[in-house]
């Protein structure tokens, strides 16, 4: 089932504004669970960590930025 443009949005908002910051919260307490690794290892963890969230939402982010696909007046079709 495919989004509509204005479902992306709002759930793209809902994502940013709700959703990653729960996602770092748990991110930094699972890496808190052990002891502090080196600070290389820690930024590779950190890093592959703000990478992974955005994979399964790449559908619901693309295209947001951009005008209403609907909304293009009939000459431009």
């Amino acid at each position: 089932m495919a989004l509509s443009y204005k479902a992306r949005r709002r759930l793209s908002l809902l994502v940013l504004l709700v959703a990653l910051p729960l996602y770092i919260v748990v991110a930094i307490s699972l890496v808190n669970l052990f002891d502090r690794p080196p600070i290389l290892l820690e930024l590779a963890i950190y890093a592959a960590l703000g990478v992974v969230w955005a994979l399964p939402l790449k559908a619901v982010f693309k295209g947001v930025g951009q005008a209403d696909p609907e909304d293009r007046p009939d000459d431009e079709l």
